[in-house]
């Protein structure tokens, strides 16, 4: 049975306007919000609300969001790593990888991001859990920040470091394919030291993988 432990909303003054954030949600707590339109960094918004939907009813997802009184603005996901990702390789049930955070851009600099990690984090349950997200510097928003590359990489690093991930080494091809991109990583408190120790192999598995 999928655990969803709900959290007291928390409200943001930010100076585009007062935010509530809240999670984890369930489907039907989404489909009571419209989704911005302006939510478009990984796919059409109507298309990326759909994939919300889904994402909602996994086994130990989690969706952390960032709200006007009705609208949806931004939100953190979290769930098992894509089974053609290598971080599925050996199944392991404690560890989650950061799937998409997304905020639209009036909102963004105002802490908005910082907050929905640190809320996803408040639940006991992430103890349990190893949680990875995979950085690509050619998912940033370049052109609207303008930043280099390197100052958005900074800014990147402090908004996870709000949820305690830090980067982590990894031999893995596409991340190491640009100095900008990295593996960022936050072990929980409860999780066993067998588990850190196949983490640690699935970070290192070598040539001979590819």
């Amino acid at each position: 049975m999928k655990h969803i432990k709900e959290f007291d909303s928390i409200l943001l003054e930010t100076e585009a306007g007062l935010l509530t954030i809240e999670g984890p949600v369930s489907r039907s707590q989404l489909e009571q919000y419209h989704f911005h339109e302006e939510l478009t960094a990984f796919r059409p918004a109507d298309k990326q609300f759909e994939a919300l939907l889904d994402i909602a009813e996994l086994e130990e997802s989690r969706i952390i969001i960032a709200r006007t009184t009705d609208t949806i603005i931004g939100y953190v996901t979290y769930l098992h790593p894509d089974p053609l990702e290598r971080w599925s390789k050996f199944n392991m049930e404690d560890l989650i990888e950061l799937g998409a955070i997304e905020i639209i851009r009036k909102y963004r600099g105002g802490g908005v991001g910082s907050t929905l990690l640190r809320q996803s984090m408040k639940d006991p349950y992430m103890e349990n859990y190893i949680v990875i997200s995979t950085e690509y510097y050619w998912h940033w928003d370049l052109d609207y920040s303008q930043l280099s590359i390197w100052d958005y990489r900074k800014v990147m690093e402090k908004m996870m470091a709000a949820g305690g991930l830090l980067p982590a080494p990894t031999d893995e091809p596409e991340i190491n394919s640009h100095p900008a991109n990295c593996l960022m990583v936050r072990i929980g408190s409860n999780v066993p030291q067998k588990s850190i120790e196949r983490f640690d192999k699935l970070r290192f598995l070598g040539p001979n993988h590819y």
